[in-house]
C-alpha cells in the first residue's frame, strides 16, 4: 500500500539510467568466488521470513550468496538508486504506481514467455498488465494480500453479532458495539498510510478502477464522482476511539489485541503483529461491505509482493534462480504461513483459521485490486485523506483531490 514520486522528473532520471547497461549494482564476485546477488525488498515485517528463505537458498547453492536489503521507505530508496544507476539484482515490491513507472522505463526483465510465470494465477498476472498498461510482463507475482475488516470473535459472540454483508448492516453492527460502551473500530490515523485501508474498499467497490483511466482522460472528476466515498470515509469516525489522530499502526495492533475494539480496518498483514501481542486472541477477517448490494462487495486483494530482475544485473541467471527458488511451493507456503498472506502460485493455499472467512472470496474470484495503486505516486494521497478526516470538509477535499491530480498529471 505505498508509493511516491513525480513522474515527469522520474522519467528523465530513468532515461539517463537506461544509458548504462551494467549500472553500479554492487553485484560482483564475492570472496571465495561466490556470485553476490542483492535482494532488495520493502516489507519490514517480512524481513525475518525472507532471511530464513535466503539462508536455505545460500546453503543449497554454495556458489551464490544472496544478501537482503530492507531499508525504511524502500520505494523512495529504490528511486534514488535508479537515479544513480545502481539497481538491485532482484527487487521485491508491491504492484504500485512506482512499479508501473519503473516498468515503463524498461528497467526490468521481460517475463512474458518465461517459465517463471507458468504457475502464477492468471488473475494476478492480469492485475499487473492492467496496472502498467504494457503488453510485456515485467514482474512475477509472489504473494497477495487482502484489505478487509479484522474482527474480535469473542466480542462478536458476546454481543450476538453476525458478519455484515452490506453497508447498512455494517453500520448497524458498529452501532450495537458503540451502544454496548465499546469501540467498534480502532483507527490509527497518526500514520497517514492507514487511511488507505478505509479508502481502498470504498473506492474500488463504489466507483471502480475504470474511473482512473477516465480521470486521466479528463472525462470525469473526483468532485462529481466521489461524494459517497467521502461520506463513508467520514462515517467510520463516529464509531472509533477518541484519539484517532494520536495513535499509529503499532498502537492499533496492540490495542486491538487487547480487546479495545470489536473491529480493526486493516489488511491481513496486521494479523501476525496482533497475534504477537496476544497469542490467545480469536480473530477473523471479512470483506469490507462498501455498498448495500452484497453481490457488488468484492474483497480488495492485490499483488502485495512481486519479484523482478534488473536488466542491468550482471548475474541474471543466478538472480532468476533465486526467484525460481522463492516460487517453489514449499517456500511460498512458508512465506504465506508466517506472513498470513496468500499465494500467487496456483495450488498453494492459505489454511490459517484467522482468514477462513475470506476463502469464499478467493475461491469465487470475487476480488478487486487496491484503488490507491492507480493514483500517481507524487500526489501523496494518504496525506490528503488524513487532512480530510481531520477537517471533515468534503467539498474542499474533493477539490484538492482534483487539483493535485491535475498538477501531477500536467493537466492545468
Amino acid at each position: 500500500m505505498m508509493k511516491k514520486v513525480i513522474k515527469p522528473i522520474l522519467a528523465g532520471v530513468l532515461a539517463i539510467s537506461l544509458l548504462s547497461a551494467c549500472g553500479n549494482n554492487g553485484n560482483s564476485e564475492g570472496a571465495g568466488g561466490k556470485v553476490e546477488v542483492e535482494f532488495f525488498q520493502g516489507k519490514a515485517e517480512a524481513k525475518a521470513t525472507f532471511d530464513k528463505l535466503i539462508t536455505k537458498f545460500n546453503e543449497a547453492n554454495p556458489d551464490i550468496k544472496v544478501t537482503q536489503v530492507n531499508p525504511p521507505d524502500a520505494e523512495t530508496v529504490l528511486k534514488t538508486r535508479v537515479a544513480k544507476k545502481d539497481i538491485p539484482d532482484v527487487v521485491g515490491m508491491g504492484a504500485t504506481d512506482t512499479f508501473s513507472t519503473l516498468s515503463k522505463s524498461g528497467l526490468f526483465e521481460d517475463f512474458t514467455n518465461d517459465p517463471l510465470i507458468k504457475d502464477i494465477q492468471p488473475a494476478y498476472l492480469e492485475m499487473l498488465t492492467n496496472m502498467t498498461g504494457l503488453t510485456e510482463m515485467n514482474g512475477v507475482p509472489f504473494s497477495t494480500n487482502a484489505n478487509g475488516v479484522i474482527y474480535n470473535k469473542a466480542i462478536f459472540k458476546e454481543l450476538n453479532l453476525t458478519i455484515p454483508k452490506t453497508w447498512d448492516e455494517f453500520m448497524a453492527v458498529a452501532q450495537k458495539v458503540k451502544d454496548s460502551g465499546q469501540n467498534a473500530f480502532y483507527l490509527t490515523l497518526k500514520d497517514a498510510w492507514t487511511t488507505l485501508s478505509i479508502f481502498n474498499p470504498l473506492e474500488s467497490n463504489i466507483v471502480g478502477l475504470d474511473f482512473f483511466a477516465q480521470r486521466a482522460a479528463g472525462t470525469v472528476t473526483f468532485k462529481d464522482t466521489y461524494r459517497e466515498v467521502a461520506e463513508k470515509q467520514l462515517k467510520v469516525l463516529d464509531f472509533a476511539q477518541k484519539d484517532v489522530f494520536g495513535k499509529n499502526y503499532n498502537d492499533g495492533n496492540t490495542a486491538f489485541a487487547k480487546g479495545e475494539s470489536a473491529m480493526y480496518l486493516q489488511g491481513v498483514w496486521a494479523i501476525p503483529e496482533i497475534q504477537k501481542a496476544n497469542p490467545a486472541i480469536e480473530l477473523g477477517v471479512f470483506p469490507f461491505p462498501s455498498t448495500n448490494d452484497a453481490t457488488k462487495n468484492k474483497l480488495v486483494s492485490g499483488v502485495d509482493t512481486l519479484l523482478t530482475v534488473a536488466k542491468s544485473s550482471k548475474h541474471k541467471e543466478e538472480a532468476k534462480k533465486f526467484v525460481a527458488f522463492l516460487l517453489q511451493p514449499d517456500n511460498i507456503k512458508q512465506y504465506i504461513s508466517e506472513q498470513k498472506a496468500f499465494s500467487a502460485v496456483t495450488g498453494v493455499t492459505q489454511d490459517d483459521a484467522s482468514v477462513a472467512d475470506l476463502k469464499e472470496s478467493f475461491e469465487s474470484g470475487n476480488l478487486i485490486d487496491f484503488a490507491d495503486h492507480y493514483i500517481p505516486a507524487g500526489m501523496k494521497v494518504e496525506t490528503i485523506f488524513q487532512e480530510f478526516l481531520q477537517k471533515k470538509d468534503i467539498d474542499a477535499y474533493l477539490t484538492k483531490f482534483d487539483t493535485e491530480w491535475d498538477k501531477i498529471s500536467n493537466r492545468k
